[in-house]
Parts: C-alpha cells; structure tokens; sequence
C-alpha cells in the first residue's frame, strides 16, 4: 500500500494502535513514549505488527515523501461490532442481554479508556483532513478510564440483567492500565471525544438487543467462555 501511494501520490493513513504502548510505563501514554513491548510474547504479533507498519510509514515519508499520517487508536466501541469478536464490551453487552455469568479476566481493576465509534471517526477524518505537516502520530481516543469491573457493573445496571461476575486467569502480557494523552489531538486537529461512556453503552446496548431478537445469537459456547 505504501509502494501504491508513492507511485500514485496518494495520502495514506496508517490505523495504528495503542497496542503499540505494551504494558505502559508512562502513564497516561503520550505520543513520545517508546513503549514497554514484549517482542515474544503471545500478544506480539499485533503489537510488533502495527509497530513495524509505523516505522515502514516513516521510512517512506522519510525516504520518498510519502504523505502519511499515523492515528494511534485507543480501545473503540459502538453498534455493528461482532458479537463474537471477542472484544470485552460486546462480550460484556452480550453476556449480560442473555443473563449470563460476566467473565472478567484477572481481578477486574486493569483499566482502558473507550472512545464511541462516532467520535473516533470524527478524529480520523480531522487526522485527513489536516495539512501535509501532520503525520503524526497522533492518539486518538477517549481519556475517560474506566476499570474492567466498573465496565462490567455499568453494563449490567444498563442492561437490567441478573448477570453475576466470574473471574478468569488474565492473559499473558495483558496490559495494566491504558489512557490516551490527547494534547496533541486537541491542539492539532481541534478534536476530543463528545460521547460518554453511558450514553455510548446505551446506543450499542440497543444495537445488540434488536441483533438478538433478530436472530443474529452469538455461538453459545464461546459467549458462555
């Protein structure tokens, strides 16, 4: 894609991720912080990926002047998700709309901040709209933190649902805690999330309980893992 840009002299954006800040030892994790990585580990292959697409970026802004830009996204959420993709607010919204046991992995208090789908999108075209000056990177997500637990007690009080909470072994390399430093993308692009974590919970609850009674029911044994 990079090759294709140049020889077409395209702007191109690359979707990076937070993923590229591993276990942060900066906290919350500005765009000059280097990372805390396990190159090896079972998380590395997205986490290196999306590292290694960063510095191919760079490379070719560098080299052939490429017009890049690099959005660093933060955990994002909203209608349309997969019920079975995995993600822990469309397990959370799924588990609790069927009354099933919430599964939380480790002891809960591991923190991300969730930007709603429209906000972030509202950034990426800020991101693309902004002069060639700006490559980036640049994060892009919400500040609000939030814990695992706290997510997993929003959702049920949302939901009405009679969900208990049941913890699992946490994965390997699973970060502690996760929350954009946003200074650049205020500053830069004019852009902050508008959507608070409630009202964007409530707008995707209501999508997964019309998916539901649609038919659109996730693999039970995977929802109930």
């Amino acid at each position: 894609m990079l090759g294709l840009a140049k020889r077409l002299g395209a702007k191109i954006l690359q979707a990076s991720t937070s993923e590229v800040y591993g276990d942060p030892a900066v906290h919350p994790q500005t765009e000059e912080y280097w990372g805390n990585v396990n190159p090896i580990g079972v998380r590395s292959c997205y986490d290196e990926g999306k590292r290694c697409a960063e510095t191919l970026f760079f490379d070719y802004w560098r080299q052939h002047k490429v017009c890049i830009k690099v959005a660093r996204i933060f955990n994002t959420y909203g209608p349309r998700m997969h019920p079975n993709d995995g993600r822990v607010v469309s397990n959370f919204i799924v588990q609790a709309l069927l009354n099933r046991e919430i599964s939380i992995f480790g002891d809960g208090l591991q923190s991300r901040a969730f930007c709603y789908v429209d906000d972030l999108i509202d950034g990426v075209i800020a991101m693309m709209n902004s002069g060639d000056e700006t490559i980036g990177p640049i994060n892009l997500g919400n500040p609000e933190e939030r814990t695992m637990l706290e997510l997993a007690r929003l959702v049920v009080d949302l939901t009405g649902s009679r969900s208990g909470i049941v913890h699992k072994p946490l994965p390997g390399d699973d970060p502690r805690q996760r929350r954009p430093d946003i200074s650049k993308a205020k500053d830069i692009l004019k852009w902050q999330p508008r959507t608070t974590l409630e009202d964007g919970l409530r707008r995707t609850i209501l999508y997964f309980e019309r998916l539901l009674k649609a038919g659109g029911a996730p693999d039970q044994s995977y929802v109930a893992g």
